[in-house]
């Protein structure tokens, strides 16, 4: 039974519903990238995984997390550990579909990727599928015959397409978002660019002419060259504002890989409190607003 495998308190969901720390009279704060994980032998890691993390990252440890901070909802992003067995993340949406939506992972190099996509989807509520490119040779299916069909699956699934790639590979994603202008596709983490290599950017500033292409503002603390606040990362992020409109962007504390950083605190205040060129409007799109355009809660 799931919530055998799942459990929330009666304090838990008491305090989710009436503590004031999740009060926000403006806008609901939505996390929309986070990752979930136990060691239990129910949810196997993948044979890949030769080095599984050490420590848990349960549902139940993000909902503390969340409630701290105020965040009202969140957006479970299916973790490379388990690679397509998306088990584990689709028991936590059923268990709590109030705070939870998800998107899933089907293998790439798969013909059978569209159908698993759409078996996710309709069976087990996920809005989206994501695909990780490696910059190398090894990611170059992302240029090859079976990218079009789930690419379109996706498309008539009506839910979004999520890429996790380094900036080398933003010309290849411009091929696909060309082909299908009508899907909603999300960059990860600012593509990953470092923040000593501003000239890189212009790649994935490059999909602002696509309306359906949103940026993720996360990694900061991955990209930058500086302490936190990470100013030189706040650079690119303004780059981004200017190039997308903060309609099309959102932030993400990649919950629990930003504990081995800055903190799912900081992340959070990083949009919120340290970037002087948001105005209160710019912050309830970024916050909230720009992921409900992508992830359905209601």
């Amino acid at each position: 039974m799931i919530t055998q495998r799942f459990m929330l308190t009666r304090r838990q969901a008491m305090a989710m519903l009436a503590c004031p720390a999740m009060a926000n009279d403006k806008y609901p704060i939505i996390d929309p990238h986070v990752h979930v994980w136990k060691h239990d032998p129910r949810y196997p890691w993948a044979k890949e995984t030769t080095r599984p993390p050490e420590k848990d990252a349960t549902p139940e440890m993000l909902l503390d997390l969340m409630r701290a901070n105020g965040v009202v909802r969140t957006v479970l992003i299916q973790v490379i550990y388990y690679r397509w067995d998306n088990s584990y993340t689709a028991d936590a949406l059923r268990q709590y579909p109030q705070y939870f939506r998800g998107v899933a992972r089907v293998n790439p190099e798969s013909p059978a990727a569209p159908d698993d996509l759409s078996r996710l989807v309709k069976e087990q509520g996920f809005q989206g599928a994501r695909l990780s490119p490696a910059a190398d040779a090894t990611g170059d299916w992302i240029r090859g015959p079976l990218m079009p069909p789930l690419w379109k699956r996706c498309r008539d699934l009506k839910v979004s397409m999520n890429i996790l790639a380094d900036i080398k590979r933003m010309p290849d994603i411009a091929v696909l978002a060309e082909k299908f202008p009508d899907l909603t596709v999300v960059i990860d983490h600012m593509a990953d660019c470092p923040a000593d290599r501003p000239e890189e950017l212009k790649k994935l500033l490059a999909l602002a002419r696509y309306p359906r292409v949103f940026v993720k503002v996360s990694h900061t603390w991955l990209v930058s060259k500086q302490p936190y606040p990470y100013r030189d990362a706040q650079d690119q992020v303004k780059r981004f504002y200017d190039a997308f409109g903060p309609q099309r962007l959102m932030w993400g504390t990649d919950w629990p890989m930003v504990e081995a950083h800055c903190g799912y605190a900081k992340a959070l205040a990083m949009v919120r409190d340290e970037m002087k060129f948001l105005n209160d409007e710019d912050k309830s799109w970024m916050l909230s607003r720009t992921v409900e355009r992508v992830w359905k809660f209601s």
